[in-house]
């Protein structure tokens, strides 16, 4: 069975393994993304992690890679990877492992390729209308309408992180403010934390992570705060959900779609974020034909990325959405 070497590439991790026709995914490798590395050395780590999980296996079907957006004509951009501005990351693949491939190396977002994965084997399996989104480092969409993915003129469509949800509000890597990602990002959560935790208000639970990790701290402790009952981790995370909520509320609106499926690193946290997400849905999408929106964990969880990095692949060179294989 054809095998397809998959890479995400997020503004945190960088994850690589083969997913075969049916998505089984087998040699998973993964380490933390130098973010602030130049970005010569970036690229030699992800080439390194795809060596690695490729090793001796025979010819492969192709490259496919899942990465933080935007992507511009000439490549990648992704803004929590300040080193990689219009990188040529497609062409830099095909340089190193070409020779080793019977079709081609595709770049796309990684938000798209998990909203395909989801669709392939996930969440979203059976639906022609739905919207996929990343709540990680950053926040990215996908958008699956009529059956097909929308790509836009450069590649860009989906980008739902950057939706305007606080006017006015915290400035975002992309330079605007109150982004939806400024707002509601694993990142933008740990700020908001650091910050009652500096000014005092935060509960007890909140605070002994903060000390304990010497005056920082991050969405996973925000996270286990919250489930200990620390009602300002809590509040934080609630925040989240609404933000997130009334983003798909908007997208929804705007593209009629039945269905939205959330993953990503923060999404992990389950029902704290997720019950004020669907109260916000239900609360801002008031037309008859929004009415019923539903908001889906994603169901591939952390191999969301790559498993959809090969749904991409396998999407785009068949021509057609991929066939799920019982």
């Amino acid at each position: 069975m054809e095998l397809i070497a998959a890479l995400d590439i997020g503004g945190t991790k960088l994850a690589a393994g083969l997913v075969d026709g049916r998505g089984r995914l087998r040699n998973r490798a993964q380490r933390p993304t130098r973010g602030n590395a130049p970005a010569e050395d970036l690229l030699a780590d992800t080439c390194d992690l795809l060596a690695e999980v490729i090793g001796s296996t025979p010819r492969l079907a192709g490259i496919a890679v899942g990465c933080g957006g935007p992507m511009s004509e000439h490549g990648v951009s992704p803004v929590n990877i300040p080193a990689w501005r219009d990188f040529p990351l497609r062409e830099h693949l095909e340089e190193r492992f070409g020779n080793g491939l019977r079709g081609p190396v595709v770049v796309d977002n990684d938000a798209k390729a998990m909203a395909m994965g989801e669709g392939w084997l996930g969440a979203a399996r059976d639906v022609d209308n739905y919207l996929g989104m990343v709540v990680s480092t950053g926040v990215g969409g996908g958008i699956v309408l009529d059956g097909r993915i929308l790509d836009g003129r450069l590649g860009n469509a989906g980008h739902i992180g950057h939706l305007i949800v606080v006017p006015g509000g915290a400035t975002c890597g992309c330079g605007h403010s109150g982004c939806l990602e400024a707002e509601a990002s694993g990142t933008a959560i740990a700020r908001d934390a650091a910050s009652l935790c500096e000014d005092g208000s935060a509960g007890a639970t909140l605070r002994k992570h903060w000390e304990a990790s010497g005056g920082s701290i991050t969405a996973v402790q925000v996270a286990e705060a919250a489930r200990s009952g620390d009602e300002s981790a809590a509040a934080l995370l609630g925040r989240a959900g609404r933000l997130v909520g009334k983003a798909i509320a908007d997208a929804a609106t705007l593209l009629d779609l039945r269905l939205a499926v959330v993953g990503g690193g923060v999404a992990q946290v389950g029902e704290i974020l997720f019950e004020p997400m669907r109260a916000e849905v239900a609360a801002t999408a008031r037309l008859l034909y929004t009415a019923g929106i539903e908001v889906r964990a994603a169901a591939l969880s952390t191999d969301a990325g790559l498993v959809g990095a090969a749904a991409d692949w396998l999407w785009r060179t068949r021509g057609e959405r991929p066939e799920v294989v019982s």
